[in-house]
């Protein structure tokens, strides 16, 4: 909703953070123990964590519930305890056993126990809803999901995978927001025609973790307040995020002082409250990158030297300067900053005379014509209107066929584009995630059963494919980063995908706020160090 001006800060929090009868402030400063975010929460569709499969309420299952471990934000490639104080992997690479600690409890006031981590990871793959299949991907689905993950003891559970991964990539699947404990006790209580509690999960939540929900009022406002019992101190006592659309509010809710933190806001919002001296911007790399795929049905985007020619003609530098500025950054890897083995070096930049000769080469010295699905609306039409004059000066004649999300999603999804231009997100901070999406495809044929990203160019690509499951079952941390590093290169010099930019996240806050910490995604978002002055 467009937030309306006329209301003050006082009746925005009086309705919301202070809807436990706490008086209004007499000034619009948000409470030092409370922290205010406008955002967009119209993503929001439930909060189960079984369920959800969103970027933002993926943020709010990370403060709401806990799961057997987190990823150390300070070295990716290593994992911290949450639930589990201990965990061991047997010779085989094929079991992966948790201990836990004693003493948790849910907020209902039920102790956690082996019981509910069992019941957690088996519901998740039981209901088959969206979080699904990211725990499938290390073989728990509704089949086996019963025989695959076992109680051991009260306060012990053991994850048996369908084959040998890297451990690292089966500890951030186990780590991520589709494996959060939830409480069975209460769930099986509030479960109606065998829907494991889903429904009633959708607008209430039943977890352990450093908040607490209080209200969710969709398309206006999420309210947590502090678990006071928490084994680990929360500073902030609430946490408000508010729904404000325009980029505009959003400024002006954080020049008066009546949101602390903000997200979303236009590069011109950001200029304008950087001069007011009263914020930090905080530039935090995001795990989604922007690119063009290139379909080789087409027999001139199938020729290695058009493909080459393209990557020669973008000009990613004057895009990024003059179009998306603070919001996304060069980037050429598929693997995003922050993950174990990207590469972030970005050996391509315009130089039109040398995709002239590459197109010579290809036997098309003239050029070619050719189309380009784009989502509607900004960056991305603006970013392809430039592509289309880049790819002009080399005599590539590019149409733009411009609809919405779901209809370019739907024909390149169905291999009928020529060229797309769109995003890809990562579900997890294992490099894997992306590999599987850009150089992996098994089966090229019409009917497979993966239709990921090289598939959906219609690149056949066997040895590729073997590297990339080779990558996922090396054991060694090290080897594993350099097999996806020597991946990278040859997959930057030799193929039909364009990366251009990786997504930055504008994080705009008040200079009193400090110590939270934004992951590349939002599951690794944490408001545990929050701080006001």
């Amino acid at each position: 909703m467009k937030l309306a001006f006329t209301r003050s800060l006082a009746a925005v929090l009086v309705t919301t953070a202070f809807a436990v009868s706490a008086p209004a402030p007499a000034s619009a400063a948000t409470p030092k123990d409370f922290l205010v975010i406008a955002t967009l929460l119209d993503e929001f569709i439930s909060l189960d964590p079984a369920e959800v499969y969103e970027l933002l309420p993926q943020e709010y299952v990370a403060a709401t519930y806990d799961r057997l471990i987190r990823v150390n934000l300070d070295k990716p490639s290593e994992f911290k305890g949450d639930l589990a104080e201990s965990w061991t992997v047997s010779d085989d690479g094929l079991t992966f056993t948790f201990k836990l600690k004693k003493g948790i409890k849910f907020h209902s006031g039920n102790a956690l126990t082996a019981d509910d981590v069992v019941w957690s990871l088996q519901r998740v793959a039981l209901l088959n809803k969206g979080a699904a299949s990211v725990i499938a991907s290390i073989g728990l689905d509704k089949d086996t999901a019963k025989t695959a993950v076992t109680k051991v003891d009260d306060y012990t559970i053991a994850v048996k995978t369908d084959r040998r991964y890297a451990s690292t990539f089966v500890l951030n699947v186990l780590g991520s927001w589709p494996a959060s404990v939830v409480d069975s006790k209460l769930l099986i209580s509030k479960a109606v025609d065998n829907d494991y509690g889903n429904g009633w999960l959708k607008t209430n939540e039943a977890g352990s973790g450093g908040y607490k929900l209080v209200k969710w009022t969709a398309n206006e406002s999420l309210i947590m307040q502090r678990n006071d019992d928490y084994r680990v101190p929360q500073a902030m006592k609430r946490i408000v995020m508010r729904h404000v659309a325009e980029s505009a509010s959003k400024r002006l809710l954080l020049e008066a002082g009546d949101v602390d933190s903000a997200r979303e806001l236009s590069p011109d919002d950001i200029a304008a409250l950087q001069k007011t001296g009263k914020v930090n911007v905080l530039a935090v790399p995001q795990v989604t990158l922007l690119y063009l795929g290139l379909n080789v049905k087409n027999p001139n985007l199938a020729k290695p030297e058009v493909q080459e020619a393209i990557k020669w003609l973008v000009d990613y530098d004057n895009i990024q300067a003059n179009l998306l500025k603070t919001t996304y950054k060069v980037h050429q890897a598929f693997l995003p900053e922050g993950f174990l083995g990207a590469v972030n070096t970005n050996p391509y930049k315009r130089d039109v005379e040398k995709a002239k000769t590459l197109l010579a080469k290809a036997g098309l010295p003239n050029g070619f014509t050719v189309t380009i699905d784009v989502r509607s609306g900004y960056p991305y039409a603006d970013i392809a209107q430039a592509v289309q004059a880049n790819l002009a000066q080399g005599g590539i004649k590019a149409e733009l066929i411009q609809a919405d999300n779901k209809q370019t999603l739907a024909k390149y999804r169905a291999r009928q584009h020529d060229i797309y231009l769109g995003e890809w997100a990562a579900d997890y901070i294992d490099p894997h995630s992306n590999a599987q999406g850009f150089a992996w495809n098994p089966d090229n044929s019409d009917k497979s059963a993966f239709k990921l990203l090289a598939w959906r160019n219609s690149w056949d690509i066997p040895a590729l494919t073997k590297r990339t499951d080779a990558a996922l079952a090396e054991p060694e941390t090290a080897k594993r980063e350099q097999a996806y590093q020597a991946m990278q290169k040859d997959f930057m010099a030799n193929s039909p995908f364009v990366l251009m930019f990786q997504k930055v996240m504008p994080v705009v806050q008040r200079k009193e706020v400090s110590g939270i910490v934004y992951g590349p995604i939002n599951d690794l978002t944490s408001y545990q160090g929050a701080k006001k002055q």
